[in-house]
Formats: structure tokens, sequence, C-alpha cells
């Protein structure tokens, strides 16, 4: 049966929310990324340890909630393929911006996930896993 007109309207004011969100959110994450790389320098001691686990579990939050925006902006355009209908948006675009704001943060704390993907990300939110936050040994 074929997606209705205002379905496939829906569908696509879906995945356009979904993306704006992912943007606004990789956004701010990029910010407070910055803003503790600087605060981090100025921190010693205890407090400073006590502020990179902060940043880093929040970091990883928030890596998980741009995971699972990816992941509705995909089924949604799987629904739009399914019926035959042009694909609502690029989900490159989105992987790119996660990419740029894992790359950025990695920058400030000094550590190395290039070779984390986000598929290796879905995989760890879904079994519970915190995400990486150093260097592989």
């Amino acid at each position: 049966m074929a997606m209705q007109q205002s379905e496939e309207q829906a569908t696509r004011g879906g995945i356009l929310s979904l993306e704006t969100a992912f943007n606004e959110i990789a956004g701010r994450q990029q910010d407070v990324q910055s803003t503790a790389g600087n605060l981090a320098n100025a921190y010693q001691g205890a407090d400073g340890g006590k502020f990179k686990t902060l940043m880093e579990t929040w970091d990883g939050h928030v890596d998980t909630i741009l995971v699972n925006l990816d992941r509705m902006v995909d089924e949604l355009n799987e629904t739009l393929r399914e019926q035959g209908l042009v694909q609502g948006s690029s989900s490159e675009a989105v992987d790119q911006e996660y990419s740029r704001s894992t790359a950025v943060f990695d920058e400030l704390n000094g550590t190395d996930l290039s070779s984390s993907t986000t598929q290796d990300r879905a995989a760890e939110a879904e079994s519970g896993t915190p995400p990486r936050t150093g260097s592989p040994a």
C-alpha cells in the first residue's frame, strides 16, 4: 500500500527535525568540548580529575544521543525508500557532523578515537558499554 502524501510529508518533516536536532546538539557538544579543553588546563589535582571524568561521561551521553538521532534518520529514510520515494535527506551530512564533533573533542582531550566508528558507538550504546576515552593499548 502506497504511503499517503500527508504521511510522506510527516516523514520528511520528521527527518528534517531530527537532522536539525542532531546539528544543534553536535554544535553545543563542540562548544562544551572547547570550553572544557580551556578549563581542563586550569584545573589541577582532584578537582581536575573529577572535571575530566564528568566531561567524558557527559560526552559519552551526547554521543549516544547523536547515534540514536542518526539511526532514526536512517529508519525514516528507509521508510521512504521502501515506499519508492526519493531519500528524504543526506545522512552523509549527519555522519560528517558527528565525525567532526568527535574529532574536535579528541583533539582537545588528547585521545585518538579515529578508529571508532558510528557503528562501534552504536554497539556500545546498545550494550551499555561506556564510550572509549583513551587510546587503545
